[in-house]
């Protein structure tokens, strides 16, 4: 079966840029931001890579880590590095999984269970599905997966948006309405009743419908 919001984010141990991880144990009691890509040294992952460096203060601040990953080595991640910063201007400051054996990859859902071969052999588009962006909590369940296309680079403002939302959930009971952006008005959770609501938000809030009750943003 495939994973879904809500499941438990597999656990593993792997070799990585930064020494061996479990990844809960490496996880504890933050947030993390697993990122995938399907090959070392192909041209869009080179940028997004580069990006995540100088974005990883921001992640920090919200006791979010940050972990990449491909099938590829961990001796070619430490050479890619030498291209990312030479080309991106920012060194990688975050671990880089090497998944050779493709078992993370499989756990999560990103290749077939039965893709086999050597990894040195498979193209980036064998990897193509490898292209996922995982946010997983504290409690070490998955709050949210985006996967993208090989030629399309992500927006990890986009991610980091979502992060602070759902952190928002996780500490007050409230969602975002569209377009949301940190500081505007959010929304209360319907599982929160009318009694709960008054008094974690003494100030009120409107209501143009009885299910839609907007506040300010909680600090």
């Amino acid at each position: 079966m495939g994973l879904h919001i809500g499941d438990d984010a597999p656990d593993f141990t792997a070799e990585t840029t930064e020494g061996t991880i479990r990844f809960h144990e490496w996880i504890g009691d933050s947030w993390a931001i697993l990122f995938s890509h399907p090959k070392d040294f192909t041209p869009v992952c080179t940028t997004e890579l580069g990006y995540m460096a100088r974005l990883k203060p921001e992640f920090a601040k919200r006791n979010c880590k940050v972990i990449g990953l491909s099938v590829d080595s961990v001796e070619d991640h430490r050479r890619w590095m030498g291209d990312i910063e030479e080309t991106q201007g920012t060194a990688v400051n975050y671990p880089m999984i090497g998944d050779t054996d493709m078992q993370v990859a499989k756990r999560y859902d990103m290749l077939h269970p039965n893709a086999s071969g050597e990894v040195k052999d498979r193209t980036a588009a064998d990897n193509a599905t490898v292209r996922s962006v995982f946010v997983i909590g504290p409690d070490k369940k998955i709050k949210l997966m985006i996967t993208y296309p090989m030629s399309t680079g992500r927006n990890f403002d986009e991610v980091l948006r979502v992060l602070d939302s759902c952190q928002l959930t996780a500490r007050h009971k409230v969602a975002t309405p569209v377009n949301w952006r940190h500081g505007e008005d959010v929304i209360i959770v319907p599982a929160v009743k009318d009694d709960e609501a008054r008094e974690r938000f003494p100030d009120g809030w409107k209501a143009p419908k009885p299910y839609l009750r907007i506040v300010p943003q909680p600090k």
